[in-house]
């Protein structure tokens, strides 16, 4: 028995779960290390601060973009694991049009420019994309993996074309708005009233999301491509259309996300797995995690980004255990032990029970 099925069967909560960890890290320090319980709320006062939580939610943003548009085509029926190579596109292309448009001195507009030209670009490929998926039934495994080493390949040539390195200039980032009066609202002013306009974006694009698949007719399309595209071709919608529609619509969120991660780091980095550095495939954890639901994948996306932030949070507040400063590399591996835990104790996601086969219209 795997454990997923046991925490299935035996009817555990992941969240009682993690309360008993917990418990148990604060018992033991307690206990053998002489910890006190105020020195315990103190670190976690310093841990979770007001900037922590602004850097999560920047640092969920692009993965919860990503997450929504793959789980829309996932649930019409077309697995779409080329998400991290459609940000990557996203990314540079935002990189180079942002530098072509203005230089090292691009203004807030020709950011918001650059994300529109990412997000078409990324759309123009993806309907190449979708054409060799559902026209020419390519292999979905094979055709995302493909993306993704073009993606990797791509970026690195263009930079060096662009700049004569595979990494930009320091370009410019997406400015944060600030609601006079309201940002002075202790906690919450500064989180709510002074952000950045694309978290908001991503916020609203969540809600939409949800509202879409649930509450309107096409959603319910979109759900039986999946699910039972027989029955949805009997009632005479094209099966293959809805899928193209959201096939199109998962590169061009993934797009999205890349634009909105150079919008915030502010210049593109090429080198290893480039900026993006597996946050497409993290996203497709994200809504599998949150069982296909965009409320579901966004929240998932949070908890990575925060996994994510903590070696930033460690470093700035100088967090120390038993007097030793944690290394930064072990800390960025904790999103990645995130993702492993989560598949391990999370894997009875259900699937669209037509996800990855090709539908051919009855004559």
């Amino acid at each position: 028995m795997s454990v997923a099925d046991y925490t299935s069967s035996r009817g555990v909560r992941i969240s009682g779960l993690v309360v008993l960890v917990l418990a148990a890290l604060v018992g033991v320090s307690v206990v053998f290390f002489g910890v006190s319980l105020d020195d315990i709320w103190v670190t976690l006062r310093r841990i979770f601060t007001v900037g922590f939580i602004n850097r999560t939610l920047v640092g969920a943003a692009p993965i919860a973009l990503a997450a929504i548009g793959g789980l829309y085509a996932e649930k019409s029926g077309v697995f779409n694991i080329g998400l991290e190579g459609f940000m990557i596109f996203g990314a540079i292309t935002a990189a180079a049009t942002m530098y072509g448009m203005g230089g090292t001195s691009p203004s807030q507009p020709h950011i918001w420019l650059a994300i529109a030209i990412a997000v078409a670009f990324t759309l123009v490929l993806t309907v190449l994309y979708a054409v060799l998926l559902i026209r020419y039934k390519a292999d979905q495994i094979v055709a995302g993996l493909a993306i993704w080493f073009m993606g990797l390949g791509f970026a690195p040539f263009a930079a060096s074309l662009l700049w004569d390195t595979v990494r930009s200039p320091g370009l410019a980032s997406i400015n944060h708005y600030s609601i006079p009066y309201l940002v002075e609202i202790p906690y919450v002013g500064s989180i709510v009233f002074s952000q950045s306009p694309l978290v908001v974006l991503t916020l609203i694009m969540v809600i939409a999301a949800w509202v879409f698949l649930y509450r309107t007719r096409y959603g319910y399309w979109i759900q039986a491509a999946g699910d039972n595209p027989k029955a949805l071709d009997t009632a005479g919608i094209d099966v293959n259309r809805v899928r193209y529609a959201t096939v199109i619509f998962s590169g061009a969120m993934a797009g999205l996300g890349g634009a909105v991660l150079l919008a915030h780091a502010g210049d593109f980095i090429g080198t290893g797995d480039t900026m993006v550095d597996g946050r497409g495939w993290i996203a497709i954890v994200a809504y599998l995690f949150g069982n296909y639901n965009p409320i579901g994948a966004a929240l998932a996306a949070l908890l990575f980004a925060g996994l994510d932030m903590l070696q930033i949070q460690f470093q700035t507040a100088d967090i120390t255990i038993m007097g030793r400063a944690i290394s930064a590399r072990l800390m960025g591996l904790a999103p990645y032990v995130g993702v492993i835990v989560v598949l391990t104790l999370w894997g009875k996601t259900r699937m669209p029970s037509s996800v990855g086969e090709p539908y051919e219209k009855e004559e």
